[in-house]
């Protein structure tokens, strides 16, 4: 019997979202500081850009900063407090609605992100179709998730359970991750294209990763950097087919 995901935990998490070590969103801020830059020097400036399950803001914030029109879209109203709170720029656009759902109309973004939330949902290829609909043609769609088998879940969930304090249980649950080429047939099937793909993870042996595995908690300059392998877990990008 497959285990479900326990997505309500972001519910709670308020400031901690910006402040907490000792927990698990502390790598989702770490995360972040690899892929804004890298969607910033894959678009163009002043892009329309959608962050589909946006969380607590750590992509749609920053990257209001470097000028872009940013719309947050997550279900959860209190991680899109949260991320209000923490929006320096004052100008994204936070809207709470089901991804797979989104009541935007079609081909309206230049831009669409959705980073650590496809392994999140069961109806993958709804929300991936949905995202397909906002995106204008030629658009891209920015993503990152992880990949199904025994070395993600003994590194992206056990791992985590062992050596970071306040892990909830079914933070991530291994069923739902999904293997690149089902998500790349995802894609193909909504008229995506992959164009890119490479694979995420850990700068170990760092003094801040040892300074983790011993307290339990994630220090600021943790870091996590991209790679040649997708065994664990993988970033891409896929852009829209020209409409005929």
């Amino acid at each position: 019997m497959q285990q479900e995901i326990n997505n309500d935990l972001y519910r709670d998490l308020g400031d901690k979202w910006y402040t907490a070590k000792d927990d698990p969103v502390a790598l989702l801020r770490a995360e972040s500081k690899i892929h804004v830059p890298w969607i910033n020097s894959n678009i163009n400036p002043n892009a329309k850009i959608l962050d589909v399950g946006c969380g607590g803001g750590f992509l749609s914030n920053p990257l209001s900063e470097l000028g872009h029109d940013v719309t947050g879209l997550d279900i959860s109203k209190e991680s899109l407090e949260v991320a209000k709170k923490y929006d320096t720029s004052k100008r994204v656009k936070y809207i709470a609605a089901d991804a797979r759902a989104i009541p935007l109309p079609d081909n309206s973004f230049d831009v669409i992100i959705s980073m650590d939330f496809l392994e999140h949902v069961s109806e993958v290829q709804e929300v991936v179709s949905e995202i397909s609909r906002i995106l204008k043609p030629g658009g891209l769609f920015f993503f990152h998730t992880f990949n199904r088998n025994p070395v993600a879940h003994l590194v992206a969930i056990k791992f985590v359970e062992w050596f970071v304090k306040n892990t909830k249980k079914n933070l991530h649950v291994i069923d739902m991750f999904i293997k690149p080429e089902e998500l790349k047939e995802n894609l193909n099937k909504a008229g995506l294209k992959q164009i890119e793909l490479k694979g995420v993870g850990l700068k170990v042996f760092t003094k801040a990763f040892l300074k983790g595995l011993f307290t339990g908690a994630i220090p600021d300059d943790f870091g996590f950097k991209f790679t040649k392998s997708t065994l664990i877990s993988y970033s891409g990008i896929a852009r829209k087919e020209n409409e005929h």
